[in-house]
């Protein structure tokens, strides 16, 4: 990663969180949502609140900047939140924002053809979530030879070819994770640890922190699978968890790294008659999973904070581009809600943010 000085981060304000973040605001217009570019792809674009001008590596004078945001697809609740974000910040500080990705989350070749189309566009700055830590380094070696600065959140990428990672400390989710199955457990009995796909670097750290900490914090409980996955979607994480209840019927604890999987298998527990009796904790929040964690059918959720996510990353490549130096890492911090404190102002405005700004 280029070397860069630490530079303030402007005050972010969410309502009831109790992080300085960013949530949603007031602005004039909806994004339009098209279809352009890759096959399939979903873009959308938020006008600039501002007509002041930016100006940077590629924009000319009395023109707002235009970022290109990607995330790893379009439909789960996550990348809604982080869309949320950077409409935000680009309201804020007066740049555009083209949201574009692919929409399912294992098209490698489809994003990486989303960020071949925003470099020949002549973008002034890409936000991307890699979905794989390898696939994406050379598109994003194209930019850098184009001159176009990007910033990485989400899920890490191999190489140096950007100025910022800005995301989760996805490992300590993972052992948050542990340590909530091994309470739930009283350290004792058996899980499944299921993945999420290969290449993903996010939910590798985050089933990597799960199972580390499992054998070194509660060697009692056995890991009956720990190398399945559940794959990009609700439907193919269903079919892995029921397949795996079949055979496993009194298995104790589940736990799934990111939305989708834990969408499926609560599917599948429910289906089972076994939701609320397998102790189960899953990672990032949906309206369905928020009520299963109401419900007692799922006992924990990890939490990230997307909408700070996006807006940072938008915040902090404008600042890049603007000549201020930014920080080569940004932690946007996790948690674990339960059924216990779910109604804490600033856990309930994690599990479900106010994403109104992408209808305004």
């Amino acid at each position: 990663m280029i070397p860069q000085t630490k530079s303030r981060v402007l005050p972010i304000v969410f309502a009831a969180v109790l992080v300085a973040a960013a949530c949603g605001g007031p602005k004039d217009g909806a994004p339009a949502r098209t279809q352009g570019g890759a096959t399939g792809a979903v873009e959308a674009t938020a006008p600039a609140r501002s007509e002041t001008g930016a100006t940077g590596t590629g924009a000319t004078a009395g023109k707002a900047l235009k970022i290109a945001v990607i995330p790893k697809g379009t439909t789960h609740e996550f990348w809604k939140s982080i869309h949320a974000g950077a409409v935000q910040a680009s309201r804020e500080v007066g740049v555009e924002v083209l949201w574009k990705g692919p929409q399912k989350e294992d098209d490698r070749a489809q994003q990486i053809q989303v960020v071949e189309d925003v470099i020949s566009r002549g973008v002034d700055g890409i936000v991307l979530a890699p979905l794989d830590d390898r696939a994406l380094v050379s598109v994003v070696q194209d930019a850098g030879r184009e001159k176009i600065p990007v910033v990485i959140m989400d899920s890490g990428l191999q190489g140096k070819d950007y100025l910022s990672f800005i995301a989760t400390d996805n490992y300590r989710g993972g052992v948050l994770a542990a340590r909530r199955m091994g309470e739930l457990l009283q350290s004792k009995g058996s899980v499944f640890r299921i993945r999420y796909q290969a290449g993903s670097a996010s939910t590798t750290d985050r089933e990597n922190g799960f199972l580390e900490t499992l054998a070194k914090e509660f060697p009692a409980v056995k890991v009956l699978v720990q190398d399945q996955y559940a794959g990009a979607t609700t439907e193919t994480a269903y079919q892995l968890a029921e397949n795996l209840l079949g055979r496993f019927p009194d298995v104790d604890g589940i736990f799934c790294p990111n939305e989708s999987s834990s969408f499926g298998t609560l599917r599948a527990l429910q289906e089972a008659r076994l939701a609320g009796k397998v102790k189960f904790v899953g990672f990032d929040s949906s309206p369905k999973l928020v009520q299963a964690l109401r419900d007692g059918q799922l006992h924990g959720i990890v939490l990230q904070n997307p909408v700070k996510m996006g807006y940072l990353g938008v915040l902090e490549i404008v600042k890049a581009i603007r000549g201020e130096k930014i920080p080569e890492r940004i932690d946007t911090g996790v948690t674990v809600a339960t059924r216990e404190n779910m109604d804490m102002p600033e856990i309930k405005a994690l599990l479900s943010p106010d994403l109104s700004i992408l209808e305004k």
